[in-house]
């Protein structure tokens, strides 16, 4: 899916009956870039759809999203998973060490086993929580957040060699961890002065 939505192919894509989708939350739903490929993208052996969420904390209310896509789609929409993994949006939160992201996907395990189970038993997904919290932060605050938080801007060519020079290493401040490889979020750290040549 990621290299067919990089290169606009919305060409048709051959399934069996079961089409799950595998994406990650962005402010409590699935990514409008996701949402708009699978839109102009054809399924024609699709007859039901499971979608599986990553997520850093909560999908709020993504469940009722994806039910009004498969309605619009055709393939019947058989529940949303919710799977907990790092934090990994520098950009606003902060990701955890090492230690604690592995016990955060320990944690996880089980509930990628169930998801697993129910669609290798052509079962519905149970019903993920639905409050208050979760209708408001899926419903209004998606398109805030998208306006403020969530860019898909290309990194500037100023910024290339950079990104080509910095090791596939992590890099400690005194404070504050950054895990930087070769490609840098152009929010993360690029204002700040550095402390010395070396760094």
């Amino acid at each position: 899916m990621n290299d067919r939505i990089k290169e606009g192919d919305t060409s048709p894509v051959k399934t069996d009956d079961l089409l799950v989708i595998v994406t990650p939350t962005y402010a409590w739903r699935i990514p409008r870039l996701v949402k708009n490929w699978l839109r102009q993208t054809e399924f024609p052996g699709a007859k039901q759809a499971w979608f599986v969420m990553t997520c850093g904390g909560e999908i709020g209310n993504a469940a009722k999203y994806n039910h009004a896509l498969c309605r619009e789609k055709q393939p019947a929409y058989m529940g949303t998973a919710q799977i907990v993994m790092p934090e990994n949006y520098i950009a606003m939160f902060n990701a955890p060490q090492a230690e604690e992201a592995r016990q955060i996907i320990a944690k996880a395990e089980p509930d990628i086993d169930r998801a697993i189970s129910a669609i290798a038993a052509d079962q519905v997904f149970p019903v993920p929580r639905n409050n208050l919290y979760d209708r408001f932060m899926s419903g209004p605050v998606n398109p805030i957040f998208y306006s403020f938080f969530v860019k898909a801007k290309a990194l500037p060519d100023r910024l290339r060699p950079v990104c080509q020079a910095l090791p596939n290493q992590q890099h400690y401040h005194s404070k504050q961890p950054a895990c930087l490889g070769r490609r840098l979020h152009p929010l993360h750290g690029v204002y700040l002065p550095l402390s010395c040549g070396g760094h």
